[in-house]
């Protein structure tokens, strides 16, 4: 009877401190902390002409690890609902400069006059993948829209 008591009491504090695994560094989930928002200081430097307007707001902003990288998705909200062909585009290169990568959320307006509605339905989604290599020497990744800019670090 005592052996089970033991092995049980052994195992409940072996899995108890599993808290402090999951809160530490070694989580891949945690490599990349929560967003925040805060007002556009970087401006579109993209070097090619690109039509598509920025998104007016980027509402979130998250990194999700995948096994060969990561993926970075983004949502935004549009002043009215009928907008498309979202993208995140590098603002220089995927190389980042001082360990941080620039993205701007761009998105094509309309073709006809449409109604502003709800903001659930003017809420956009967008995604991009970073491989592994490329992800190695990023620290930060910031995404730029026409009034606010979203960043995440390690």
């Amino acid at each position: 009877m005592t052996r089970p008591l033991i092995a049980a009491l052994a195992l409940t504090l072996a899995l108890s401190a599993c808290g402090t695994v999951r809160d530490s560094r070694f989580n891949p989930f945690n490599w990349f902390g929560t967003s925040r928002s805060e007002p556009a200081t970087l401006g579109p430097t993209t070097q090619f002409i690109d039509n598509r307007a920025l998104v007016a707001q980027v509402t979130s902003l998250a990194i999700e690890r995948t096994s060969t990288g990561a993926i970075v998705r983004a949502e935004g909200l549009t002043p009215t609902q009928g907008w498309w062909d979202a993208e995140l585009v590098p603002q220089t290169s995927l190389r980042p400069i001082d360990g941080v990568v620039v993205y701007e959320f761009r998105i094509a307006s309309p073709v006809r006059t449409t109604r502003t509605s709800t903001p659930q339905s003017r809420s956009v989604s967008v995604a991009t993948t970073l491989s592994q290599a490329e992800l190695d020497e990023v620290r930060e990744i910031v995404v730029i829209g026409a009034q606010n800019q979203r960043r995440v670090r390690r």
